[in-house]
């Protein structure tokens, strides 16, 4: 099996766990399973804003999210502290899963290190390829998710939520969110946050 394969095959791996997902999304007229839908999306930012990424990145994307719905938010404190500790706590599940599953397409030890250093988030804000994969997060999170997320909270929530994102991201990736296709809303919204 050439290292293509291998990487294709642990993509179709991680999407069969997470078309076990119960929460559906529609799109273009389509249920997805949640969080499968999640992952082709993070592939294809990854694509379009840093094509030539190695293969742990590229996995590290795909996986992101995988059996995020098996630790459900009401499983914690709903303020902020049991946010962050349920946000930790996902970390540690995909890292786990992705390991396991990574292990079984025969990777070796040091991509699954990498992929998984990726997926706990280590070194943000000083390791070029964390950097990277929050950067398609957060590209991700605004052009697909960001639309849905306004429409139920109020203006200042979401302007005070989107500063905390821009804090996160390069300055390339923040270039990248004025070529996103946004809602007048949307791209309202994020100049407030900028202002």
């Amino acid at each position: 099996m050439t290292r293509t394969q291998q990487v294709e095959q642990a993509f179709s791996h991680f999407d069969v766990y997470n078309y076990r997902d119960p929460n559906i999304e529609v799109w273009n007229g389509k249920s997805f399973p949640k969080e499968l839908l999640y992952s082709i999306r993070m592939s294809d930012r990854l694509s379009k804003f840093a094509p030539d990424s190695p293969d742990h990145i590229r996995l590290a994307v795909r996986c992101q999210h995988i059996g995020r719905w098996e630790i459900p938010r009401n499983t914690y404190p709903m303020d902020r502290k049991g946010y962050l500790q349920w946000r930790n706590a996902l970390k540690f599940h995909h890292a786990k899963i992705a390991g396991e599953i990574l292990t079984t397409c025969g990777f070796d030890a040091e991509t699954i290190e990498k992929v998984k250093f990726l997926l706990l988030k280590k070194e943000l804000n000083r390791n070029a390829e964390t950097q990277l994969v929050e950067d398609v997060i957060c590209l991700v999170f605004v052009e697909h998710y960001l639309d849905d997320f306004a429409s139920k909270h109020d203006d200042d929530k979401v302007v005070d939520i989107l500063k905390k994102t821009l804090i996160k991201m390069s300055l390339r990736a923040k270039e990248e969110v004025s070529n996103l296709p946004l809602k007048p809303k949307v791209s309202q919204l994020i100049s407030m946050a900028v202002a």
